[in-house]
């Protein structure tokens, strides 16, 4: 038995190709912009993922989505944290979507032609709307106009898609929560530079703008909760699969110096779980959640549950990555930018809400039986 035998046989169950693949490349090359490692997620079928059999996808469920996302961590951090965004737009499409919807065909095209989608969507907070818009929609005649912008966009250069949550008014006069779809080729929509550092910069994660985009009333897919109403349990799902993916991915590059570190000649005499034990600990309670998002309801209280093992993982990231590069010395630092690049990416969960330190209160007020908040 290796270290990540088991994500890489899941990995290569559902990719085929894929990690071989990307461990064809040096790890620079693979974290540049543009990377290769994007058109071999396409090659290898990855966009489907989530896309459920109905619409011929391979359906993978929670547990085999994060070991996925772990493997994939492991061999390109750009492109664990570029395709969190696009299976967290597929799972919402699976979510909002209806049988006779045109989310069905775009489900069938993902899984068929390995579309890309890029998210537009903004951070949820429980309370408000499950998505809380940053683009606006507006009806003119026929036609649906979006304004507005999203930074950072992972997949911005290489999506053929993005999905946007607006807020449209139905034909009862109703306001509701949509969710755009958006071609990259439509006019009016405008890539920015926006990511200045070269850490993740192969994720591609730029500003996307739309001036005056317009689409045709069926590329707005409406959903049944209104513009006032508290949508927990989209909200929960949205976040279960956002933290869980986004969480294993990270685990992943820390994985990725683990590896470096159990590898590396003449430290076949250490003791491994000096390496080991923080990251399977917190990679085990990711998979404790995305178990129980198989078996049990999507409630606040699971969703406590992924937040919490996030932040252990931070923990563990934090303490794994310092003890590796002690264990690697000072000429692996001086001789290669790898182990202090893995050490730098794996950092970047920190950063993604909701952040640890916002949620301290929110998370106290839930133990003592409020309501959750994001905070």
């Amino acid at each position: 038995m290796t270290f990540l035998h088991r994500e890489r046989a899941t990995l290569e169950a559902f990719m085929p190709g894929l990690d071989a693949a990307l461990a064809e490349h040096p790890l620079d090359r693979l974290e540049s912009a543009p990377s290769p490692a994007v058109q071999a997620f396409r090659t290898a079928g990855g966009p489907g993922l989530l896309v459920p059999a109905a619409y011929g996808g391979p359906g993978a469920t929670p547990l085999q989505a994060v070991r996925v996302q772990r493997a994939v961590g492991a061999r390109c951090p750009s492109l664990a944290v570029a395709t969190t965004m696009h299976h967290f737009s597929v799972a919402g499409l699976v979510r909002v979507g209806s049988p006779d919807g045109p989310e069905h065909a775009l489900l069938e095209a993902i899984a068929r032609d390995g579309l890309l989608l890029a998210s537009g969507f903004a951070e949820g907070r429980a309370g408000q709307n499950i998505l809380k818009p940053h683009i606006t929609a507006e009806r003119r005649g026929d036609l649906v106009v979006l304004n507005g912008s999203k930074m950072p966009c992972s997949l911005s250069r290489s999506m053929d898609l993005l999905t946007a949550s607006v807020t449209m008014t139905d034909a009862d006069g109703v306001e509701r929560l949509a969710v755009a779809l958006i071609p990259a080729q439509s006019p009016g929509l405008t890539v920015r530079p926006f990511w200045r550092t070269p850490v993740l910069a192969g994720a591609e994660s730029d500003e996307v703008v739309l001036t005056e985009v317009m689409l045709a009333p069926e590329q707005v897919v409406l959903t049944e909760v209104t513009a006032d109403a508290v949508p927990d349990s989209l909200n929960v799902a949205g976040f279960l699969w956002f933290e869980l993916l986004l969480t294993a991915g990270y685990l992943g590059i820390a994985s990725a110096l683990v590896e470096r570190v159990l590898n590396r000649a003449g430290g076949g005499a250490d003791d491994p779980t000096t390496y080991l034990v923080d990251i399977e600990a917190a990679m085990l309670a990711v998979e404790a959640v995305a178990r129980a998002m198989a078996d049990e309801e999507w409630t606040d209280a699971l969703l406590v549950a992924a937040l919490q093992a996030r932040y252990a993982a931070q923990d563990a990231i934090a303490r794994t990555t310092a003890t590796c590069l002690a264990a690697l010395g000072g000429m692996a630092f001086i001789t290669s930018s790898e182990g202090s690049y893995l050490a730098s990416a794996a950092t970047g969960l920190t950063f993604h809400p909701p952040a640890r330190g916002r949620m301290a209160g929110p998370l106290r007020d839930f133990l003592h039986g409020r309501p959750l908040r994001i905070g």
